[in-house]
């Protein structure tokens, strides 16, 4: 089984910046594919960021240019800067990783959630 705990949600005025965590721990063989995705009251789950084992990124059209999605793969740990917060980037924060755990099964689990909130 594979934890994630994240970090780092906060209350933040507009124009402000916050910086997530997300630490997987338990049992990893290897960690593919990192995210992060975001729920407002009333929508779906949506990919914001994403991060390939090698580092390529992927962002939505909405925080691109805003937002930046890194990870350190000795740590198992995923990180999301964000800038310039605006307040629809109000939300609640959900990490996701998928990998090899070392029965050589695929694994995909998610974070428990923390709530960033933008507002002045």
């Amino acid at each position: 089984q594979v934890q994630l705990v994240e970090s780092g949600g906060d209350l933040v005025q507009p124009g402000g910046s916050l910086r997530l965590s997300c630490a997987a721990s338990g049992n990893i063989f290897r960690i593919n594919a990192m995210g992060w995705y975001r729920q407002a009251p009333g929508n779906q789950r949506e990919l914001i960021a994403g991060i390939t084992r090698v580092g390529t990124t992927n962002y939505a059209e909405s925080v691109k240019g805003r937002f930046a999605i890194s990870r350190d793969n000795a740590r198992y740990t995923v990180y999301l800067q964000m800038n310039s917060l605006k307040l629809e980037d109000t939300a609640v924060y959900y990490c996701n990783v998928q990998g090899i755990d070392r029965y050589y099964a695929p694994f995909d689990s998610w974070g428990q959630g923390t709530q960033v909130t933008v507002s002045s």
